[in-house]
């Protein structure tokens, strides 16, 4: 592969990796404790990434259990889930918080594909973006020693590449869809 395709791979590839994590993000009826990780919580004054507080275990499919290194980080935990976009209540038992995820009901289901597709249609207008970038920086190729013939070649290669790489967003909206459907 030319060097100076790896540039543009690895672009794609880090789009590809940001939509993974959004997805992760996405809960699809079971207990994920992904689901968990942009919540921060106010840790002697420094926003603590939850994760970094509390042991999170997933002791039923839909029940997150938080157990905080510190009693006195629960209220804090609490706070911290009730402010963030969860839209669950957690529950204090004075020792742990627990997470109990409701069913979704099927109109929230086809809410959570659509945003799945539009993060997948985000990315695949990130991977686009990226080809642009790179055929433009070819076709400057091409006006200087690089032949046309090259910049061509790499022109063809760049846009193999961003097809293979719309191609598994493609797969991975089909699979997270089909993961919230799932009843």
């Amino acid at each position: 592969m030319d060097e100076r395709l790896n540039v543009y791979e690895s672009k794609m590839t880090k789009a590809l990796e940001h939509l993974e994590n959004d997805y992760a993000g996405i809960r699809a009826g079971r207990a994920n404790p992904r689901v968990l990780e942009k919540i921060r919580v106010d840790y002697y004054g420094t926003p603590t990434p939850l994760q970094q507080v509390g042991n999170v275990t997933v002791p039923e499919p839909r029940l997150i259990q938080i157990a905080p290194w510190e009693k006195n980080l629960l209220k804090d935990i609490e706070r911290a889930i009730l402010a963030s976009d969860l839209g669950i209540n957690p529950t204090n038992d004075g020792n742990t918080i627990r997470l109990i995820f409701p069913e979704l009901t099927e109109e929230r289901r086809r809410d959570l594909v659509k945003e799945v597709k539009k993060k997948g249609e985000e990315c695949k207008v990130a991977i686009r973006n990226i080809r642009r970038d790179g055929n433009e920086a070819f076709k400057k190729l091409g006006k200087g020693d690089t032949s046309e013939d090259e910049v061509k070649h790499l022109e063809d290669l760049l846009q193999k590449q961003t097809d293979k790489f719309v191609k598994d967003i493609d797969k991975m909206v089909d699979e997270k869809s089909q993961d919230i459907l799932k009843v």
